[in-house]
């Protein structure tokens, strides 16, 4: 895979990893969908968000060498949380799709 293709993985790994650990918390997951969290269901989100902060890591690792990947990847978690607090700030349903139960109950309340 070309360099640009790791890149933009690392950043969709990175702004998914940080809407999972965002949904991991309860005052957010209320924002996102009214129904309350289990604690399964925490435990699940905190765990898909550090595997996949972690990919994105190894993404950042594949497009360039170690000192620059790790400045990349420090830089995209960054924007992904960044990302992630303005759509909580404006638009906090948006994550839903990020949990298959999100999308597939915020359509069917429509």
């Amino acid at each position: 895979m070309s360099e640009a293709l790791w890149l933009m993985l690392a950043a969709a790994l990175s702004f998914a990893g940080m809407a999972w650990l965002a949904l991991a918390m309860d005052v957010h997951w209320a924002q996102a969908m009214p129904p309350p969290a289990g604690k399964v269901r925490r435990a699940c989100l905190r765990w898909l968000g550090t595997a996949a902060l972690g990919s994105s890591l190894l993404a950042c690792l594949a497009a360039d060498q170690p000192s620059m990947a790790v400045l990349t990847w420090v830089m995209l978690l960054a924007v992904g949380s960044t990302g992630v607090a303005l759509a909580l700030a404006r638009r906090p349903r948006l994550l839903a799709v990020f949990w298959p139960s999100g999308a597939a109950g915020r359509a069917r309340k429509h």
